[in-house]
């Protein structure tokens, strides 16, 4: 059998509560669960020490029976010492979204026709600098 440490939902609409559970792993999420070993409130602040409570030797108890944490529970455990911290790596995560891919586009056109417009008008500049002083020496030269 299988078996998985890890988050069982509890509380009301919009007001979540969980206990960590140690269950089967084709057990419901909020099912049956062997044993409960701890709880998480993330309505509590992060600096709160009620946020995350667990019973350390009945945790590591179950992952010496081979029980498997779930990513969050990873992270509880890690924070706590008992697990070693795993680097993470979601390329794909910090990719952006085609929406802002478009935005990015936009802004890059408009950049370079703003830095064409600006090349043109320079050219300009120094295209009218240069005939007034062109006429001085027509007129000097008759």
């Amino acid at each position: 059998m299988a078996v998985a440490i890890r988050l069982a939902r509890g509380g009301a609409k919009k007001r979540p509560y969980y206990r960590i559970v140690v269950a089967d792993t084709r057990a419901r999420r909020d099912g049956k669960f062997i044993e409960k070993i701890g709880h998480y409130n993330p309505m509590l602040a992060k600096d709160d020490e009620n946020r995350v409570s667990f019973d350390a030797e009945r945790v590591k108890h179950w992952l010496g029976e081979g029980a498997k944490p779930s990513d969050r529970i990873a992270r509880f455990l890690e924070a706590a010492g008992i697990l070693e911290a795993k680097t993470r790596n979601n390329p794909n995560k910090g990719k952006p979204g085609q929406r802002a891919l478009d935005l990015i586009e936009e802004k890059k056109a408009k950049a370079e026709a703003a830095a064409e417009a600006a090349k043109e008008a320079e050219e300009a500049a120094k295209a009218a600098a240069a005939a007034p002083a062109e006429e001085a020496k027509e007129e000097a030269a008759e």
